[in-house]
């Protein structure tokens, strides 16, 4: 197959992995801010405040905190994933290193 000539097909076939998952963060980023904003909202109305706008709320500590808490728990369960799949082993899982296989082993040697 013979490589794009376009510019930017060639930057998209270069780098289409990146630019899927950056889509993908931001459309979930996007997706939370909206609907954060609307629990925010139903909350400051049920307490007799005015609500407020989608970019104030950006800025809100509200809004950093809820992205903070999602992220972290993200990060513990991919850490916990990879760690898990780095140094323990199960026999027969596709993911882990032959049980008899040292750690500095890598593939399907062992």
């Amino acid at each position: 197959m013979t490589p794009p000539t376009n510019r930017f097909l060639r930057f998209a076939k270069d780098n289409g992995l990146s630019l899927v998952f950056g889509a993908m963060f931001l459309v979930t980023v996007f997706g939370q801010a909206v609907a954060g904003q609307a629990e925010y909202n139903d909350e400051m109305r049920s307490l007799g405040a005015d609500p407020i706008g989608f970019g104030r709320y950006l800025a809100s500590a509200d809004f950093a905190v809820a992205v903070t808490e999602n992220w972290q728990s993200e990060y513990l369960q991919f850490f916990l994933y990879l760690f898990g799949t780095v140094y323990l082993r199960q026999r027969g899982s596709p993911e882990s290193k032959p049980v008899g296989a040292s750690h500095d082993a890598t593939g399907v040697e062992g």
